[in-house]
C-alpha cells in the first residue's frame, strides 16, 4: 500500500460514488484498538471510532471470535422464523431496562430505522389501543439529531437536515433544548409523543440542566403523552451507564439504541414498556435484516465485553480523566475555546469559530476526531483508550488550538 494507491482510490470515490459526504482525505485499511492505518501506511489514535461506534475498538478478539465463528455457522434467515441469537440479545437487554418484566423490543438495522419505529408506534398505540387517532402532534428539541429517514430528519431541529427535502412528515413543533416550561407548555393532551435525546450528541455533545428529563416525564404523564428517548448515541455505556437516562432518575416510554449495540455491525433496536409495545400487531412493522444472527452475536459479544471487562467502570474513570484534560484546554484556549462539555467518553469542546478546520490539524498531527454543531470538536473514543492514550490525544489538541 502507497500514498500514490490511496491517492487511486480517492480519485475513484470521487467519480464513482453519491457526493453527500465530505470524507477527510484518507482511505483506512486496518486497525488495532484504539489505532488505525491508512493504506498510506500512517498511524492514527482513533478517538472518533466511526462515531461512537466502535466501542470495543478495532479487532477486539472476543468480538472478532464471535463474528467469524456466527458467520461460518449462520448469517441471516429474516424474521419468518425465530432466530437464537436475537432472542438471547432481546433477553439480556431487557433486563437493563427499566421494566425487564414486561418491556419488549424491535430490532432494526440502524438509529434512524429505530426512531422511525418507535415514532409509527406512538402513533399506532394512540390511534388503535387507546381510540385517540386525533393524537397525531409530535414534538422535539431545537438542535437535535434523529436520522435521515423521513420521518426522523423531520423531527430533527437543524434546518441543514431538512432542506430541500420537504414537505416534512408532521405535524412537528420544535421546543429550545434543556427549555423545560417551553417543553410544558408545548405538550398538550393531542401530543402524541415527545423525542429527545438525554445528551444532545450532533446538536453539540449538550447535556440538559438537571431537572429536565424529569420534568418532561411528569408533563408526559399529566398528558399521556408518550416520552421516547433517543439514546442512538448515548445507549449501551456511552456516558458511563448502560442507558443515560439511568443517571436522571427517570425512564422512557420507549428508548431506542444502535450506534455501539453491535460494536461496528449494523444494528438497531426500539425498547417499549410493555403497554406501549401493544401498538404493534403481526405485519404493522417490519424488517428484513432487523435482529439477523450475524448483528445479534456481535451485540452479544459487546454485552459480554462490557460486562466481563467492567468496560462501564472504564468509561466513567476514562470519561472523567478525559473531561478534566478537555476543561483544563478549554480554560486556557480562551478565547478560541469556550467551554468542555460531555458525560462519560462523549465529551467535546466548543470553539468560537468553525471547527473543521481544527479537525484538519489534528488528523495531520495523527488525531481523528469528528465535529458536531459545527464548532465542536467531538470526542468518543473506544471504551477501552488506556489511560496514555487520553493524554495524548490531549496533547496533540494543545497543539492544534495552539495552547500547548
Amino acid at each position: 500500500m502507497t500514498v500514490k494507491r490511496q491517492e487511486q482510490l480517492i480519485e475513484t470515490a470521487g467519480k464513482r460514488l453519491t457526493q453527500n459526504y465530505r470524507q477527510q482525505p484518507i482511505v483506512l485499511a486496518r486497525g488495532e484498538g484504539c489505532h488505525v492505518w491508512d493504506v498510506a501506511g500512517n498511524r492514527y489514535l482513533d478517538m472518533n471510532a466511526g462515531i461512537a461506534v466502535s466501542c470495543l475498538g478495532h479487532g477486539h478478539p472476543v468480538f472478532v471470535k464471535a463474528i467469524a465463528e456466527q458467520a461460518g455457522r449462520l448469517i441471516h434467515v429474516s424474521n419468518l422464523y425465530y432466530i437464537e441469537q436475537q432472542v438471547r440479545l432481546a433477553d439480556r437487554l431487557i433486563a437493563r431496562t427499566w421494566a425487564p418484566e414486561s418491556n419488549r423490543v424491535f430490532f432494526c438495522n440502524s438509529g434512524a430505522e429505530a426512531n422511525e419505529a418507535a415514532l409509527k408506534l406512538a402513533r399506532r398505540y394512540h390511534a388503535v389501543t387507546t381510540g385517540h387517532p386525533e393524537r397525531i402532534e409530535l414534538i422535539a428539541c431545537e438542535g437535535s439529531f434523529h436520522g435521515r429517514t423521513f420521518a426522523a430528519v423531520s423531527m430533527t431541529g437543524q434546518e441543514k437536515y431538512r432542506s430541500g427535502f420537504g414537505p416534512m412528515v408532521g405535524p412537528v413543533k420544535f421546543v429550545p433544548y434543556g427549555d423545560l416550561a417551553a417543553a410544558q407548555a408545548a405538550i398538550t393532551e393531542q401530543t402524541c409523543a415527545i423525542l429527545v435525546e438525554p445528551v444532545q450528541g450532533e446538536g453539540g455533545v449538550r447535556p440538559p440542566p438537571p431537572g429536565y428529563l424529569k420534568g418532561l416525564r411528569v408533563r408526559c404523564e399529566q398528558t399521556g403523552t408518550l416520552l421516547i428517548f433517543d439514546e442512538v448515541q448515548t445507549g449501551v455505556g456511552r456516558t458511563g451507564t448502560f442507558f443515560a437516562y439511568e443517571q436522571e432518575g427517570v425512564v422512557p416510554d420507549i428508548v431506542t439504541l444502535a450506534k455501539g449495540l453491535a460494536g461496528g455491525v449494523p444494528i438497531g433496536a426500539m425498547i417499549a414498556s410493555g403497554e406501549v409495545a401493544r401498538g404493534f400487531e403481526p405485519g404493522v412493522h417490519a424488517s428484513t435484516f432487523g435482529g439477523n444472527a450475524l448483528a445479534c452475536a456481535a451485540a452479544l459479544a459487546v454485552m459480554d465485553a462490557i460486562e466481563q471487562e467492567r468496560l462501564l467502570e472504564r468509561v466513567r474513570a476514562a470519561g472523567e480523566r478525559l473531561g478534566r484534560g478537555l476543561e483544563a484546554l478549554a480554560e486556557r484556549g480562551k478565547p478560541l475555546t469556550i467551554d468542555a462539555r460531555g458525560k462519560g467518553l462523549l465529551r467535546g469542546i466548543a470553539l468560537s469559530k468553525d471547527a473543521a478546520p481544527y479537525l484538519a490539524r489534528a488528523r495531520e498531527r495523527g488525531l481523528l476526531l469528528s465535529v458536531a454543531g459545527g464548532t465542536v470538536l467531538r470526542f468518543s473514543p473506544p471504551y477501552v483508550v488506556t489511560d496514555e492514550q487520553i493524554d495524548q490525544s490531549l496533547e496533540i489538541l494543545a497543539t492544534v488550538l495552539e495552547v500547548a
